[in-house]
């Protein structure tokens, strides 16, 4: 296997930020005039989801602008488009930048609208890398698609392994969204595996998009139950409201997230201190001291003006793959999408690549698209991530 590490070129590349190399026009069929590819991102940029697709698209730009300014031959163009977190303005925004020349789909952000743009892409050949989409289904039948994040089945069996490996004799309650493929999945692995090594779920309650503003009910069945730790397979929005509303009512359960909670410290109108001691399984840290993530996270707080997050991270990392699986196959941008989307199949393949979110392993690919590298779990502490 032909190992593609880009640790260094995230350290060299955060020294010379901030040029943007001048970028061609292309269509879809290879015009022959295109100097740069065009990549494009697709996902909330307004709406309760919008810290997750402003987090990718200012991320992805901080990676276009480092390696532009390397000054190779390969040179990317960024476009974006808001979806608001809704399927049907997904395909909406899909489109859009179809019209505009797309050849290189970073996204969909999330799961639900990457359902509805990822069969779209497969038929136009778009080589698709989705940050943060994890649903399992969304690679499924899908050869042109691949994740940077875990699936929702390698999430929910890995937070069943961490807790019952950290936290011993534990009486767990689930709270999850049941109109929700992303907090389904994640549910229904992380249940599994919890029977499978005989830990003790003693209840589980559920909402859907009409009723996640009231979650009374289901925090006093978990405290009824007597649970301990409180699983949240769900986003961030719902998750600060369960937070909460547990506070108010004096139940102090440990809170164990995925990496959907990522983003809990900045929603808006939430107690950020109620979050202290919330525990969530995400592949990254932003006080983790290697060079590259301090590099990447002091350049983005310097734009930003704010700590990025594992969904900034992810996006990161993605262009960075792009880079290395067009380096590997050797397409070029005046390619018709078909020819480059091809060609970074057969790359993928053989790809090896070392990047902010996998805990210093190299992430590799199976041929679905599934991403194999080592998790990690963080704890809030004082306002920020720390390893435990």
């Amino acid at each position: 296997m032909k190992k593609k590490q880009i640790a260094a070129m995230l350290m060299a590349g955060a020294m010379c930020m901030g040029m943007l190399a001048g970028c061609g026009n292309k269509d879809n069929t290879g015009s022959g005039d295109a100097t740069a590819f065009t990549v494009g991102v697709v996902g909330p940029l307004t709406g309760d989801a919008a810290i997750y697709g402003t987090n990718v698209v200012n991320a992805a730009q901080i990676a276009v602008d480092e390696i532009n300014a390397l000054g190779g031959d390969i040179q990317f163009k960024l476009i974006s488009a808001d979806d608001v977190n809704d399927p049907e303005t997904s395909v909406n925004a899909y489109n859009k930048l179809m019209d505009k020349g797309l050849q290189l789909l970073v996204g969909t952000v999330t799961s639900k609208p990457a359902l509805s743009v990822s069969p779209l892409a497969n038929e136009d050949r778009v080589f698709t890398l989705t940050p943060s989409a994890s649903g399992d289904d969304v690679i499924e039948g899908n050869d042109n698609t691949y994740q940077v994040c875990f699936t929702d089945s390698n999430q929910g069996s890995r937070s069943a392994q961490y807790i019952d490996e950290h936290f011993d004799g534990a009486k767990i309650a689930i709270i999850y969204k049941n109109d929700d493929p992303y907090s389904q999945g994640i549910r229904d692995t992380f249940a599994a595996e919890a029977k499978t090594r005989g830990m003790d779920v003693v209840y589980e309650g559920t909402f859907d998009s009409s009723s996640q503003t009231d979650f009374n009910v289901q925090l006093t069945g978990a405290q009824s139950a007597g649970a301990d730790l409180l699983f949240l397979p769900i986003y961030y929005t719902p998750a600060s409201v369960i937070l909460t509303q547990a506070n108010a009512m004096g139940y102090a359960p440990t809170f164990f997230g995925v990496d959907g909670m990522d983003g809990i410290l900045t929603a808006d109108g939430f107690d950020a201190s109620l979050a202290e001691g919330v525990y969530l399984l995400t592949p990254f840290s932003a006080d983790a001291e290697d060079e590259a993530t301090q590099n990447f996270v002091t350049e983005y707080k310097d734009r930003h003006g704010e700590t990025p997050n594992q969904f900034a991270a992810d996006a990161y990392d993605a262009v960075y793959i792009l880079y290395e699986a067009i380096k590997a196959s050797g397409v070029t941008p005046d390619m018709s999408n078909e020819e480059i989307c091809d060609g970074l199949i057969q790359a993928m393949g053989d790809l090896s690549v070392v990047g902010l979110t996998s805990a210093g392993s190299e992430m590799t690919w199976d041929d679905n698209g599934a991403v194999s590298k080592d998790p990690a779990a963080v704890i809030i502490k004082d306002g920020t991530y720390i390893t435990p």
